[in-house]
């Protein structure tokens, strides 16, 4: 059995984020980056999977500039067996990641495909779900439980009146949700041993992937600064305040 997996370099989820000054988007220049945290919890997932004893080999992918090597080497230390970077030194919408995933999908034939239910930068939320359309596979997104064997996947979905159990037929995609499993992290060991670990590289040509954008970024700007709150000592106080300054009564 093999599971793909797919993993993202991002800002770090510690970084405060500042917008450029022309407004084109937000500065990553110097910037600590790391894998996104929804991609750790599927990499996590897999290598738990390989350690039940349900999968044989772990491959992650990667899609974006030379650094993102980075983050395919960490998934490499977590317990992935091998990786592959997709070269790509421009943005990228969810469509143009999913079909260079269906492509990858398609030539490796994995039994299951787990990936992130977002990326953390961009908060689309749409690559896994186009993933399956466009292999024709079932998918489960919001995981937040999976359990494998006999050829189906049961899992446990969050969703907003609860959770939801369905069942689907593998090879099938699932996303995950923060509460999924909590990642490792990496030993040293691992670490040193992820190094010999092989990646290859393709680019979305070889692929045969139109990777061209299709939307158009207008303008980007930072949330406006919240007024300090500031104490009142009775409720006609509190009212006039509503009134004059709120202007919600």
């Amino acid at each position: 059995m093999k599971i793909l997996v797919c993993v993202k370099r991002v800002i770090d989820y510690n970084v405060r984020i500042q917008v450029r000054p022309d407004g084109t988007g937000v500065e990553t220049a110097n910037v600590k980056m790391s894998m996104n945290p929804f991609d750790e919890i599927a990499v996590e997932q897999a290598v738990q999977l390989k350690e039940s004893g349900w999968a044989d080999e772990i491959l992650a992918v990667s899609i974006g500039t030379s650094q993102s090597q980075e983050v395919l080497r960490h998934a490499l230390a977590l317990g992935a067996d091998r990786g592959i970077l997709v070269r790509h030194d421009d943005a990228l919408e969810p469509l143009a990641v999913a079909k260079m995933l269906a492509a990858i999908a398609r030539d490796e034939n994995p039994d299951l495909i787990i990936l992130g239910k977002q990326a953390i930068d961009d908060d689309c939320g749409q690559t896994g779900q186009m993933l399956a359309a466009l292999l024709g596979v079932p998918q489960a997104t919001f995981a937040s439980h999976i359990d494998v064997g006999d050829g189906r996947a049961r899992v446990v979905r969050e969703v907003d009146g609860g959770l939801e159990t369905i069942e689907v037929t593998l090879p099938a995609v699932v996303t995950t949700d923060l509460r999924l499993n909590e990642p490792r992290y990496a030993s040293l060991p691992n670490i040193m041993k992820a190094k010999r670990k092989p990646i290859s590289e393709t680019d979305a040509a070889t692929l045969g992937v139109d990777a061209a954008p299709r939307l158009r970024v207008v303008s980007t700007l930072a949330p406006t600064s919240r007024k300090p709150g500031r104490r009142v000592s009775s409720i006609d106080e509190l009212v006039a305040a509503l009134r004059d300054e709120a202007g919600v009564l």
